[in-house]
């Protein structure tokens, strides 16, 4: 009853969000409660919620500092040299500006943190994004795509939880996955370049100059509702409202060359203070939400020393905050519900046990295809430590070995990083201010592509066993 449940509870969700019934925000907290009362939960439910709430309550802090973090950077004009390049870059081709942003993100993703790619990618090539008519859409499945592939990084996340699962090394599990992930960023830039020139062709050539353009969108302020091929409407966690300042109208204000908030002179202290901060991040020597804590305190007592600037600044990024770290907190409402009624155990039992002897043998490869819904239905703490010890348990009876039942289950990240369970994913959309909906329905198949492309690889050349 508890599996039937458990599928019946993640198809609920997923059919309120896709049909834009239901907010994510909603569907997270409604279906679970309805659900967890349903399987006998009781008034217990409510310290299911709270252990949920305890276990995310740390990456909600991160990104509330995170945001403000980098949201003072924006401000103060850090990123700015950057867009200027890219504005000479891009010049008038909208495809050049999609491929730039696969570039950037994976080139940022060697942080391993999807927030910090997500801001630093959307603030330098959103104001791109609108000037040149391009859909923020074609941003957000560009830049997810591309975190995405670039998670399976050791220090990613998933790499890690495989490899603690099963007591291995996180380097025997990604080192040989190394071509795997060359051939899944491959994969992403010819997405990139695919939706760069059906963007061009739509759009033709623009005439674009750099310093009228940051200007422009900062005085318009654009939202999304205002660019052709952008939705708008139920679903997001940023509305399209062409007539209200919206995040996106924020955003690209805060790269107006001639704003207020601009601290030249202190360009050096935020570049250092940046790369120490992402240094420092590297060496896991303190945790993350800490990290971003301090730094943020610092990045606001020495850029705006009086004490109102500093409220202002943390005001001018409060929609933001409220956003994601709401979504936060409703997504440990559905994690609590799943490990407090122990559906995600019992759905580990149950598909162990619906897997014939005849298929034991391909246990690796069925690892990796099971991984793309399960990790997108789940979170990577569920599926690592709860259903790849029981998989790797029964395929070590057909001689496989538990680091390639790793290997194959890294593979199905590029899916899991679009799901509404991962915050990182709901920064991106609020800030380009489109709808978790619109994101889903033109990334997930591109991304399930990446992710069994990188599962052949590694059975072409023998990381991951078949039969």
């Amino acid at each position: 009853m508890l599996v039937a449940l458990g599928f019946l509870m993640v198809a609920t969700f997923m059919y309120l969000v896709l049909a834009k019934r239901a907010t994510p925000v909603v569907g997270l907290i409604l279906v679970p409660v309805a659900f967890g009362l349903f399987a006998g939960a009781g008034t217990d439910i409510g310290s299911m919620v709270l252990d949920g709430i305890e276990s995310l309550a740390p990456t909600a802090a991160l990104l509330f500092f995170a945001i403000i973090f980098f949201g003072i950077m924006i401000d103060v004009g850090l990123f700015d040299p950057l867009v200027r390049l890219i504005l000479r870059l891009v010049d008038d081709d909208p495809a050049r500006l999609v491929v730039g942003t696969a570039v950037l993100a994976m080139v940022v993703s060697l942080d391993g943190d999807g927030s910090t790619t997500f801001i630093i990618t959307t603030s330098a090539l959103l104001p791109l994004y609108l000037k040149l008519r391009v859909s923020p859409i074609v941003l957000t499945v560009v830049a997810g795509l591309a975190n995405a592939t670039m998670n399976i990084i050791p220090w990613g996340g998933p790499t890690v939880r495989a490899a603690s699962a099963l007591g291995l090394s996180p380097s025997d599990v990604f080192v040989p996955m190394i071509p795997s992930l060359i051939a899944g960023l491959i994969i992403v830039l010819l997405f990139s370049l695919h939706l760069g020139v059906l963007e061009r062709r739509r759009l033709g050539k623009l005439v674009l100059t750099s310093e009228p353009l940051l200007a422009e969108v900062g005085s318009r302020g654009w939202g999304v509702g205002t660019a052709p091929g952008s939705s708008s409407g139920g679903g997001g966690s940023a509305g399209g409202d062409a007539d209200a300042p919206s995040e996106v109208g924020q955003l690209a204000g805060g790269l107006d060359p001639n704003r207020a908030t601009l601290r030249p002179k202190l360009l050096p202290f935020n570049a250092a203070l940046t790369v120490a901060l992402l240094v420092v991040l590297g060496l896991d020597i303190l945790p993350i939400p800490v990290l971003f804590m301090v730094a943020a305190a610092v990045a606001l007592a020495v850029n705006f020393p009086r004490v109102a600037d500093q409220s202002e600044a943390i005001a001018r990024h409060s929609s933001s905050i409220v956003s994601v770290v709401a979504m936060v907190f409703a997504a440990a409402v559905l994690t609590g519900v799943f490990q407090g009624t122990g559906m995600v155990e019992e759905m580990a039992l149950w598909l162990s046990g619906i897997i014939p002897d005849s298929l034991g043998p391909f246990l690796a490869v069925i690892t990796g295809l099971l991984s793309i819904p399960f990790t997108f239905f789940m979170t990577n703490d569920a599926f690592y430590f709860g259903v790849l010890p029981v998989l790797t348990e029964t395929a070590a009876q057909y001689g496989i070995e538990p680091v390639e039942m790793a290997r194959a289950s890294i593979t199905g990240q590029p899916v899991h990083m679009q799901s509404p369970l991962v915050p990182a994913i709901l920064l991106l959309v609020t800030l380009a201010g489109v709808s978790l909906a619109d994101h889903h329905k033109k990334v997930l198949w591109r991304a399930a592509i990446v992710s069994v492309a990188m599962l052949v690889v590694g059975v072409l050349l023998g990381q991951i066993p078949l039969g």
